[in-house]
């Protein structure tokens, strides 16, 4: 039996440990990776033969097992489910680094699956599970033309930190994932407080350096136990279709790409894509039916080629983008709000053939989405929801809950605009943003940041500043580099670099970035980030001129709130037994929604403000405190013999004895006060059961003392 291998590096003061050779013998290639007391379990698995299928089947799985916290899954089935939120964008974050570092053509089916065994949030999970699936993949057969590494950068103090821990990220105005090979970065996923260009650059090349290291550890593990890497032999094009292709509807594939209308130009190609079918149909009938697919699948292969060379030569050498416009130059821009009455805040983005409408709608804070992983259970009080449905770019499709795209497009716009969102105190709301994409033609992602902000600021939230975002794009033929501004779907589909950026007019919020190519320069990352900030400001002036700054007042049919705090210990109070009295304050005033925080907080929310104001003073009198040496106007609600009971207010009343009713001796209660009479009574003393005594002649003018003759 094989002894299992470890190894081991110091990253920045913490260890970070590889096990192989242990677990998961049969699989093609399996690592235990230790970042402190996290545990992640990763393994690549590559199939023995190539797919059919016309993409490259790699699929990415991240799962945390709350085990791994020492958690027991909730719910009726008390184990994992779906793929919460974070792990399927854990997922896309591995994804995006590693699929553009295998050869065209190559067509294994690999599946690399990560699941977290040990989990401290403290010592990211994600990023080890990145590390692993890197390294597995590199000690596997597969030609994968790595490893990758990615690194957590915050910046504290204006100091950069590696994989900041939570009480770092709290006091850190960027938080940024990067991930790349030995020589460039090709990943970028980022978070910041309005962050200038400048700085954020600093913040990739400061994480590239300790991408080396751990690349440097990758290369040193698998230069002792990694595989020998497949051939790859590329599927040769059949020359019978590319020479017929060619000369038939060669200029006419030109012709359409060279047209600037999007439908336009499906349509044309369509009549090819149409044509060309039919013509070898006929002449491959001889062939089976699989044969027949594979070589139809081919002339549509080659179409699309041809389609490629003729977008990118235009752009490369002719600075000629499909739709005639400059590279710099941002589509015709439209902005309007409140599309909608009932809603709370509406919002129609529209660039070019992209249309995002947006809904902000305002709730308790009690609607807050409850958050439950690896680490202690939290909370968002803010929600950006991306809906792509297939009608947006005139097609059928499936209908659904939302795949793993929507999901990051919705995480991406929530991360920009929460940015500048007022904190919870200034605006005690939970805010759902939905964005429905009623139209695409690229860059759907950041449209619906622009309609977002917008829809956010008709619904009254104060925002620190409003945000759009635009989306940059590159062709390069290695020696030319073209950076596009404003990409359109073409342009992404078959350009090198979809990068996202989002901000204020003073910085960025929010950052993503993929790439094609192997890695990006310093320089090509410059020159986007600045072209990005030219076409930012310019998407602002348009969303500015429908709508300049946020309104003052939420919508008339949004609920409006006002927050109180009492002592902790008065809670109860206000709840009562069995929810009684909490129950009885919401009947009597038109069903008001009232939360109460662990530390005194309590939200009062209504559509009127007079049920809130009711409900308050419901609530403070029953957590009022009688003060000694305070006068308060009560109601006389028992007399006895003994003296008289006071209801100073509802819920609390106090005895004011006979002896303190007047200056003068008192025989009989009635003689000084009447049953429902409202009298002025000052505290004198409050004894350790809580019982108030009370005194009417403290509050009364003493009688003149008559002179002597």
């Amino acid at each position: 039996m094989t002894e299992p291998k470890r190894f081991t590096m110091d990253l920045d003061g913490k260890k970070l440990v590889v096990e192989i050779g242990e677990v998961a013998k049969q699989a093609t290639a399996a690592a235990i990776i230790r970042y402190e007391d996290t545990g992640v379990l990763s393994v690549a698995q590559v199939s023995k033969q190539p797919s059919t299928l016309d993409f490259f089947p790699l699929h990415v799985m991240y799962t945390e097992k709350l085990y791994a916290a020492g958690k027991i899954p909730g719910g009726f089935f008390k184990r994992e489910g779906r793929p919460s939120e974070l792990e399927t964008l854990t997922a896309r974050l591995i994804d995006r680094p590693i699929r553009p570092l295998f050869p065209d053509g190559y067509k294994h089916d690999i599946q690399l699956i990560n699941t977290v065994v040990s989990g401290n949030v403290a010592y990211s999970p994600p990023l080890t599970a990145m590390f692993g699936s890197s390294l597995t993949l590199a000690l596997s057969p597969a030609p994968f033309e790595g490893p990758i590494a990615g690194v957590q950068v915050g910046r504290v103090d204006g100091t950069f930190v590696l994989n900041p821990n939570e009480e770092d990220l709290e006091r850190s105005d960027i938080d940024l994932i990067v991930a790349g090979t030995k020589d460039a970065i090709n990943m970028v996923e980022a978070g910041a407080k309005e962050v200038l260009e400048a700085d954020m650059l600093d913040a990739m090349m400061f994480g590239h350096e300790w991408i080396k290291k751990l690349i440097a550890f990758q290369e040193e593990i698998v230069a002792e136990l990694g595989q020998e890497k497949a051939q790859t032999t590329l599927v040769e094009q059949d020359s019978t279709i590319t020479e017929y292709v060619d000369q038939h509807y060669g200029k006419a594939i030109i012709e359409a790409v060279q047209s600037q209308d999007r439908q336009q130009r499906s349509e044309q190609l369509g009549v090819i894509h149409d044509a060309l079918e039919t013509h070898f149909e006929t002449h491959f009938a001889a062939l089976d039916k699989d044969d027949r697919k594979a070589k139809l699948r081919e002339v549509k292969q080659w179409v699309d080629t041809l389609v490629k060379k003729e977008v990118r030569r235009l752009i490369v050498e002719e600075a000629i983008r499909p739709d005639g416009r400059g590279l710099e130059d941002i589509r015709p821009l439209e902005s309007k709000i409140d599309i909608f009455e009932r809603t709370h805040g509406s919002a129609l983005f529209t660039r070019g053939q992209t249309q995002a409408l947006s809904v902000t709608t305002l709730g308790a804070l009690g609607e807050h989405q409850i958050i439950d992983g690896l680490g202690e259970n939290g909370y968002k009080r803010f929600m950006l929801h991306y809906n792509f449905p297939a009608y947006s770019v005139g097609e059928n499709g499936r209908y659904g809950p939302p795949g793993r795209r929507e999901i990051g497009h919705g995480a991406l716009g929530e991360r920009a605009l929460l940015q500048v969102l007022p904190n919870e105190e200034d605006f005690p709301y939970t805010v759902r943003v939905v964005s429905e994409i009623l139209e695409s033609n690229g860059s759907t992602s950041q449209a619906s940041i622009c309609a977002g902000c917008m829809s956010l600021m008709a619904a009254g939230v104060p925002l620190k500043a409003p945000v759009a975002g635009i989306a940059m794009g590159l062709i390069s033929d290695g020696k030319t580099h073209r950076v596009l501004s404003d990409i359109q779907g073409l342009e992404d589909h078959l350009g090198d670099m979809d990068f996202k950026v989002a901000g204020t007019k003073d910085g960025i919020t929010a950052l993503q970035m993929d790439i094609k190519l192997k890695g990006l320069s310093k320089e090509i990352l410059q020159t986007a980030l600045e072209q990005a900030r030219a076409g930012r400001l310019h998407i602002l002036d348009n969303m500015l001129s429908a709508i300049p700054e946020p309104r003052k007042e939420v919508s008339k049919y949004a609920p409006k709130v006002k927050i109180i705090f009492i002592t902790p210990d008065k809670i109860r109070d206000v709840i009562g037994p069995g929810g009684k009295i909490i129950s009885d304050i919401i009947d009597k005033c038109d069903n008001v929604k009232i939360d109460i925080e662990q530390d005194g907080r309590v939200t009062v929310m209504h559509t009127d403000i007079d049920p809130i104001n009711r409900a308050l003073a419901m609530i403070a009198d029953l957590v009022r405190v009688a003060e000694i040496g305070e006068v308060y106007r009560g109601k006389v609600v028992r007399i006895e013999k003994f003296g008289c009971f006071v209801e100073l207010w509802k819920g609390t009343d106090g005895l004011c004895h006979i002896s303190k009713l007047a200056h003068e001796r008192v025989d009989k209660v009635e003689d000084v006060v009447k049953l429902g009479q409202l009298i002025d009574v000052k505290v004198i003393g409050i004894d350790d059961r809580g019982r108030i005594d009370l005194s009417y002649k403290a509050t009364q003018p003493k009688p003149e003392v008559k002179k002597a003759d």
